[in-house]
């Protein structure tokens, strides 16, 4: 019988004569897919997918267009139709999904009024008939027959969330197979083009182990601080071999919690064989102050930070982005430092690049640095996340911060865990020695709440009256107007997320130096200042708020323990303008009704223990969807095959306003950089060197300074709106920098006459 001919398909096309065969690229895609799928047991999901995820090239439609004919042609609706017809309901479903959206992105099943109308949905799509599919592939293309959606660890309340696990299992065969097909694409494309595509190349675990245990080896027992330090961390080291899955570890402000995480998460994703470490921390602002600590014990080689302002939309050049750039839309690094926006929001998004690095959070240790900062509106859909990456992902997750969150789920601890909280946090799981022991151990402070409410200028004139001091006050204005009324005392210092990042890193170094040396050092600040910020004051002020927040606050005082606690006061005080928002105006209620009827330490673990109990059961009791603001579990409990991607993307957001960066030309790098955008290759590059000199604004305040040409885009021509820059519009008088970015304050756009003062930059 004679062998069936046909033209030849291809995948890509080139300028020359070297063309992808179609066959080639499905193959290669399944392998890597196969091998990302297989770190949480779906290799066999994987490869299937890639070998049908651009089956639609084989047609001759999309063969013209890669000959040049216009037009666009659907090349992902065919193989999610094959895998749908061809393997079993389950099955069928998983690959539909990803296959269908591993260019536009993963969509709703059906159209529904959670759907987003742009995008056709999954169910219309499929039901499309099928158009122009030779059926030559299957003489190319053999589809095994031995995929299988193997059964996953069940959640306690199955029936509930069999939805979100299906969910979250798409999403995860998703990230193998985009990462796979724009690996494959990016070689063939580097082969043609002469180049060469770094990856990899960082040290083994078992290198930066021994690393840091050499780092380690200088911290010896010389104080009394020091050697519980090193307590904590031998305690945490020899837990190392307790089973995968969730942790709290519990430890005072001071208590060296960043290192002994990491030797924890090293020496623990050696014995069970996991692949990486992600710390993930609340803020931007301190991403690059742990990265540092990290990069000093492990060296600069190991550790990637990833909390970029600028996104990357994956539409880059492949010669436009070197190793690092690509680590960061992977995650295939050993150590990766992100923010809780970045790693929480990846994990319920739908676009290609944003779930590309997913896979690669599984079979890893997830560090969650100041736990308790997760937002409560969205507390269920992070625990939920995170309770899914342990119980089916091959993941651990270290919950740690000083004023554990009470997240136990009601199972687990029926007199004092959270209706569907995060299940498996038991006692033993908690990695420090005793934290009610150490709590005691590292106590500082003399806690004081003031009965009389404080006016601005009465907190200033409080403030001008200690030498050595720090201020935490609510918004950003309020700082300002602060600091303006002690700006002309020694010693005077601003600190706000209105100052870009390198402007503060260097208002950081001139206090330390002033509090090492003893000098006069007066710091009016926002609640940036109590994350991962290592000052240590004699002296603390701050707005009253939640209890935790004041944890926090008071771990900035005596941090070195070199005075008594009764010597060391944290002030306590109310704004006599109370314009607090609502949230802070709830939680610091909550810490007074706790105060009221709670006597003694009132920082203990017991009252921060039964404060965040409270808290979410006294929201809970009053709004079903206090702790689900955006009804995201609600919305998977249906029909599992009725999945809106769309949905959970659109309304899964870690801080509610859509800030948007402006770039401060600061200093000379940031001046040289943004005048380097007119002309480098290395775009990404540049833009991690602008992250450091950024200001977020609402969209309204930032759309009011371009319409006034304050803000003007850099290189607009080249890369649109990309680089939104803070320019000198005429008004400057000598400064190195314009007019509406103050020295002392920062960006204060109001006060420099571009914006009427009622329109406030908050």
């Amino acid at each position: 019988m004679a062998e069936n001919v046909h033209e030849p398909f291809y995948a890509h096309a080139s300028e020359g004569a070297d063309w992808q065969p179609l066959a080639e690229h499905l193959h290669n895609v399944a392998a890597l897919a196969c091998d990302f799928a297989g770190a949480f047991g779906k290799a066999s999901l994987g490869g299937a997918a890639g070998l049908l995820h651009d089956l639609g090239k084989y047609s001759p439609a999309f063969q013209a267009y890669l000959r040049g004919e216009r037009g666009s042609v659907d090349h992902s609706t065919a193989g999610a139709r094959v895998a749908a017809e061809h393997y079993d309901a389950l099955v069928g479903r998983v690959l539909a999904y990803a296959i269908a959206g591993h260019h536009a992105g993963l969509t709703d099943w059906a159209e529904t009024p959670r759907h987003t109308p742009r995008r056709r949905a999954l169910q219309e799509r499929l039901a499309d008939p099928a158009s122009g599919l030779d059926p030559a592939w299957g003489s190319e293309i053999t589809l095994p027959a031995d995929v299988a959606c193997t059964p996953m660890v069940p959640h306690p309340r199955q029936r509930e969330r069999m939805g979100f696990q299906l969910a979250f299992l798409i999403r995860m065969v998703f990230s193998a197979l985009v990462d796979a097909d724009f690996r494959d694409t990016e070689a063939w494309f580097a082969r043609v083009e002469g180049r060469t595509v770094e990856r990899g190349g960082f040290p083994d675990l078992a290198e930066l182990r021994a690393r840091l245990d050499e780092h380690l080896d200088r911290f010896t027992d010389d104080t009394d601080l020091n050697a519980e330090r090193n307590r904590i961390r031998r305690t945490m080291r020899d837990r190392a071999d307790l089973a995968p899955g969730p942790f709290t570890l519990t430890v005072p402000t001071g208590g060296g919690k960043t290192l002994s995480s990491l030797a924890f998460a090293l020496d623990h994703a050696r014995h069970h064989g996991l692949r990486r470490v992600i710390c993930v921390v609340p803020y931007t602002a301190i991403v690059e102050q742990t990265a540092g600590v990290f990069r000093n014990a492990l060296g600069a080689d190991a550790v990637l930070e990833h909390h970029s302002n600028f996104v990357d939309d994956g539409r880059q050049a492949p010669d436009a982005r070197d190793k690092l750039n690509r680590a960061m839309e992977t995650w295939d690094a050993p150590v990766v430092v992100t923010t809780a926006v970045q790693f929480f929001e990846s994990l319920y998004a739908n676009r290609p690049a944003r779930c590309r690095k997913l896979h690669n959070i599984a079979g890893s240790v997830v560090i969650l640095d100041e736990a308790q900062s997760l937002p409560l509106d969205r507390l269920r859909p992070c625990l939920a996340a995170l309770d899914e990456l342990t119980r089916n992902y091959r993941a651990s997750v270290v919950l740690c911060t000083a004023t554990q969150p009470a997240v136990r789920d009601r199972a687990d601890d029926p007199g004092h865990g959270l209706p569907d909280g995060l299940p498996g946090l038991t006692a033993d799981r908690e990695l420090a020695p005793d934290p009610h022991a150490l709590h005691e151990a590292f106590r500082r402070v003399r806690l004081a709440y003031l009965e009389t409410p404080l006016d601005d200028a009465a907190l200033a004139e409080a403030c001008a009256g200690h030498e050595q001091v720090l201020c935490i006050v609510y918004t950003r204005d309020q700082a300002r107007d602060v600091y303006r009324l002690i700006a002309d005392r020694p010693g005077a210092f601003h600190l706000t997320t209105r100052m870009c990042p390198q402007h503060r890193a260097e208002v950081l170094d001139h206090i330390h130096a002033r509090l090492k040396e003893g000098r006069p050092c007066r710091v009016i600040a926002t609640a940036l200042v109590e994350a991962g910020v290592d000052v240590d004051f004699p002296v603390v002020y701050r707005a009253e708020a939640g209890l935790d927040a004041i944890a926090q606050a008071a771990g900035r005082c005596n941090r070195g323990n070199t005075r008594h606690p009764s010597e060391s006061p944290v002030y306590v005080f109310r704004p006599a303008d109370w314009n607090a928002p609502r949230e802070v105006r709830r939680f610091a209620q909550a810490t007074r009704e706790l105060m009221r009827v709670r006597a003694g330490d009132h920082l203990s673990p017991d009252a921060i223990d039964a404060y965040f109990r409270h808290v979410f059961w006294e929201r809970e009791s009053a709004d079903k969807r206090a702790l689900d603001r955006a009804g995201l579990l609600e919305a998977v409990k249906g029909p599992v095959r009725d999945l809106p991607f769309d949905f959970m993307a659109a309304n899964f957001r870690m801080i509610d306003d859509d800030q948007r960066p402006v770039i401060i030309p600061y200093d000379t790098t940031a001046r040289e950089a943004i005048e380097g955008l007119a002309h480098t290759d290395d775009v990404g590059g540049t833009a991690r060197i602008l992250q450091r000199y950024t200001v977020p604004l609402p969209p309204p305040t930032h759309q009011a300074l371009v319409d006034q040409g304050v803000v003007q885009y850099a290189a607009e021509e080249r890369l649109g709106q990309q680089f939104p820059v803070l320019v000198n519009s005429g008004r400057a008088r000598g400064q190195a920098y314009p007019d509406a970015y103050d020295g002392a304050v920062g960006l204060d756009p109001a006060r420099a006459g571009y914006l009427s003062p009622e329109a406030s930059i908050l």
